[in-house]
């Protein structure tokens, strides 16, 4: 039970990453409170079901917006690394390889980092309203 919730706590957050940005999996972690999972997020990306009848699946949740700290693309298995490029290039984010064939995006035009997801921030408004 506590990998699903875990898994969907990243799921929910990954779906704030706006269009046409990326974070790392490491902010996800930090912005869920479980900073010491990195790992723990690329693995419920990995399990992101593609049955589209469940809540979370590969077309809800933008999993391409997430990339490794580098700015990299991580490998998940063949053709994955162009997957996530090409879906990424979609939304208007430039992707570049270099000759090693890594692909890597820069998180200075693209990069998404907020202290907060917007959501927890609309909330704290409305508390602050009240």
């Amino acid at each position: 039970m506590e990998k699903d919730r875990f898994y969907a706590s990243v799921y929910e957050a990954i779906q704030e990453v706006p269009y046409g940005k990326v974070t790392t999996y490491g902010h996800i972690a930090r912005l869920i409170g479980r900073p010491e999972y990195p790992r723990g997020v690329g693995t419920a990306l990995k399990n992101l079901p593609s049955d589209a009848n469940l809540r979370f699946n590969e077309s809800s949740v933008p999993w391409q917006r997430v990339v490794n700290a580098k700015g990299s693309i991580s490998p998940r298995g063949p053709g994955s690394q162009r997957r996530q490029a090409d879906a990424l290039g979609q939304e208007g984010v430039e992707v570049s390889q270099d000759a090693m064939g890594e692909y890597s995006v820069n998180f200075g035009e693209y990069g998404w980092f907020p202290e907060l997801l917007p959501s927890e921030e609309a909330e704290m408004a409305q508390e602050q309203e009240s």
